[in-house]
């Protein structure tokens, strides 16, 4: 493992208005690790991951993050056209609904082939036969290259939203209930192959979710939001089975069976 951590967090808050999402949240992200941060509607996850991802600026804390082109970076101290860069290149960012991750206007290759123009790939034969890859790797039948995302299903658009952000290789990707919305029998298709390129790629990662079977399967590393606040923190399969904090205990214990 890395002498530093890719990514840390420190004393992070966020506020809207008078409510406080997110509260002194502090972590680190070591490379080849998976963290997931668990919690109700309304735990300050998803804030947390946007302002991870520089989309919301904290009153309190800083995010840096170990870059491989610019060195130790304070996110929220970039130009907005550097941030972009970095969101192109370096980072993905994997959307509940795919809508908001893709070009909805232009076909499944060029919402691969944009993320590998980013990183430095101008051969057209080259981009086609890579997005070709990837479309193959996320299970979509590559006679659907020239098709554009608006014809397909949700599933198939998560997938392609999940190509488009690891096509480019990036050192850490983000992801926001990246299953939520889909049909069981969807949501299982998306988790194999999320598990699957996590463990091939070695990807480090930020998962959202409410869900704790997709926590167990997914990650490393847990973390237990409650009103802006982490709670419990520890080793995934050590918070899920052996919870300390009550809530925990109550998150746990709403999806045991009766």
């Amino acid at each position: 493992m890395s002498e530093a951590p890719l990514l840390s967090v420190q004393a992070l808050t966020k506020r809207f208005g008078a409510r406080v999402a997110c509260r002194d949240v502090a972590f680190e992200l070591w490379p080849g690790e998976v963290l997931g941060i668990v919690g109700e509607s309304g735990s300050g996850k998803t804030t947390l991951l946007n302002c991870v991802a520089g989309r919301h600026a904290p009153e309190v804390g800083a995010v840096t993050y170990e870059s491989a082109a610019y060195g130790l970076v304070d996110v929220h101290r970039l130009s907005e056209a550097r941030r972009r860069l970095l969101g192109r290149t370096e980072w993905g960012f994997i959307n509940q609904d795919a809508r908001d991750g893709l070009r909805m206007t232009v076909s499944a290759g060029a919402n691969i082939g944009e993320r590998l123009m980013a990183v430095g790939a101008r051969h057209y034969g080259d981009i086609r036969g890579t997005a070709q890859e990837w479309l193959q790797r996320v299970e979509i039948e590559t006679d659907r290259l020239d098709d554009r995302p608006t014809t397909w299903s949700g599933g198939m658009r998560q997938r392609l939203q999940i190509a488009r952000n690891l096509v480019s290789k990036p050192r850490l990707v983000l992801m926001d209930e990246p299953t939520g919305g889909l049909d069981v029998s969807v949501q299982a298709r998306i988790l194999d192959l999320l598990r699957g390129l996590v463990d091939t790629l070695q990807l480090s990662a930020v998962l959202v979710t409410h869900d704790l079977g997709v926590a167990r399967l997914l990650t490393h590393r847990l973390m237990v939001m409650q009103g802006g606040r982490v709670v419990e923190e520890g080793l995934t399969d050590q918070v899920l089975d052996d919870p300390q904090h009550a809530y925990t205990q109550m998150l746990v214990a709403s999806v045991l069976p009766v």
